[in-house]
């Protein structure tokens, strides 16, 4: 789910954006009112609600049977838009996704270069939704493409971990209502979180002072070391001319001669004596500022690692403050936690009759509702491979070319929630995270091996065809390690960089 900030004000700001962003796409539309033929046939095909103030995008579903993606905030659709998915052979899979990467400006190293503007990656493969022509049927390499400024629009108005399904079938988000679906606890975590915020921004005045403090020790120590050296660079000229004085008073071979050489080695000798004074002066002078300078020095980096605790239990509440994503697997009978893009925890379930198949059901909590109780939707994923061309046809057919999703029946999915038993501890400590975005996902599948660093769980549907993943060049390979003590954050590296599409 999202990275975001726990500030209120960023996130009123993010909500803010959204909005505007999600204005500006209905703004495109209504200008093609006015744009002919051409553009009666487009404005048909893109939407943007408009009984009520567009919210923040929780989800994208993309409906492969008829190439259309249709956007949700936590009150219903915002958004649709015609979509060009892959062509056979190199078909977009099926399954759970996430906005992992974005990129206004992506070219392809995969495919000759080939702009992919407003690219919102779903995949470290190479999966994602971006820009591009839109033929009318499926004809990407796995890509799902959008109206050129229907993906800047969106592009504008999304954040990262924003979930994406691409269902085989038109399907949409239905309420519903289950005891199995996490509740949250009271917390004061966003409190604390303000507190350490604050107690970060001091930690950095701290660091800030004590930096400007220890530049000033170095400058004051620099100019003292610069006054013993001057002091012993004149000491060893002065030696050196009381040196001759002696050597002349040595030979000197008349009266007159020796009398003029002491009075030379006399000044030579004063000289000499006046030096030593300042250098010993400078030398005093000298060792207490070295002693600051020490001591600043200490107190700098003191106070740097004290910023740098600081902002690092600030991190830790902030990813505290982020939606929690949970994935049950009746392949491996397991539950895994990942909050922020991290691996959270692992632990393993019940499930009844754990031969027969439980179906692919994503449950998001959309928002609070009244007190601490959380408004849950479902999306229940269903096969679409067998005659899509043909259903589409009929159902064209029966309703014109605007087809409205088909809801989920909420029947099966309770079953699936019904047959899972989930120990109290790890459902106590699921519920003092759970946040609105939350999810649960439950699924027949594994954990894709797309599922890794730096992304969200990856459900593909292995019954679904999936050229477009199978014709990707991965990225190298890494182990996603989940927590099994309490309190425990395995440290990640985004893999961007090591991105090959």
């Amino acid at each position: 789910m999202p990275a975001a900030s726990a500030d209120p004000k960023h996130r009123r700001i993010a909500v803010r954006a959204g909005r505007i962003a999600v204005a500006a796409v209905a703004g495109v539309i209504a200008v093609s009112h006015a744009a002919g033929a051409a553009g009666a046939r487009h404005e048909r095909s893109v939407e943007s609600v408009e009984s009520r103030v567009a919210g923040e995008p929780i989800m994208a579903i993309v409906s492969l049977r008829i190439q259309r993606i249709t956007v949700y905030d936590a009150q219903g659709w915002i958004l649709r838009a015609p979509v060009s998915s892959g062509q056979r052979g190199r078909e977009t899979p099926a399954g759970i996704f996430s906005v992992i990467q974005k990129d206004a400006d992506h070219h392809s190293n995969l495919y000759d270069d080939a702009w992919m503007p407003h690219m919102q990656r779903l995949t470290w493969s190479g999966i994602a939704l971006h820009g591009g022509p839109l033929p009318g049927y499926a004809a990407s390499h796995g890509c799902v493409r959008m109206p050129y400024d229907f993906a800047r629009h969106l592009f504008d108005a999304t954040r990262l971990g924003m979930r994406v399904i691409v269902a085989p079938t038109d399907v949409a988000p239905v309420e519903i209502t289950h005891p199995a679906l996490f509740q949250p606890k009271k917390s004061d975590t966003a409190a604390l979180a303000a507190a350490r915020r604050a107690e970060a921004d001091e930690a950095a005045s701290k660091a800030d002072q004590a930096r400007v403090a220890a530049v000033t020790a170095s400058r004051e120590a620099a100019q003292a070391t610069m006054a013993v050296r001057v002091a012993g660079n004149l000491k060893i000229r002065a030696d050196a001319q009381l040196a001759v004085a002696e050597r002349a008073v040595a030979a000197a071979g008349s009266a007159e001669a020796k009398a003029q050489a002491e009075e030379a080695k006399a000044s030579a000798a004063g000289k000499v004596a006046e030096i030593e004074e300042q250098l010993a002066v400078a030398k005093a002078d000298l060792q207490p500022k070295l002693d600051t300078l020490v001591a600043a020095r200490q107190a700098a980096l003191a106070a740097e690692n004290a910023r740098a605790a600081a902002i690092e239990r600030v991190a830790e509440l902030t990813r505290e403050l982020e939606p929690v994503s949970v994935f049950i697997s009746r392949k491996t009978q397991r539950l895994y936690v990942r909050q922020g893009f991290r691996p959270v925890l692992e632990s393993p379930v019940t499930i009844q009759d754990a031969d027969r198949a439980i179906g692919t059901h994503i449950f998001t909590a959309m928002e609070r509702t009244g007190g601490d109780d959380m408004r849950w939707t479902v999306v229940s994923m269903v096969g679409g491979h067998r005659d899509a061309a043909m259903e589409l046809r009929e159902a064209r057919g029966r309703h014109g070319p605007d087809v409205e999703p088909i809801s989920t029946a909420t029947v099966s999915a309770k079953e699936a929630l019904d047959r899972i038993d989930i120990p109290q501890d790890v459902l106590d400590r699921i519920a003092g995270m759970a946040l609105p975005r939350s999810s649960l996902i439950i699924s027949d599948e594994g954990l894709s091996p797309e599922t890794g660093k730096g992304t969200e769980f990856v459900v593909i549907m292995s019954d679904e065809p999936q050229g477009g993943i199978k014709f990707r060049r991965r990225s190298p390979a890494s182990e996603a390690r989940y927590e099994l003590p309490r309190g425990f954050f395995p440290s990640w590296r985004p893999p961007g960089l090591f991105s090959r599409w």
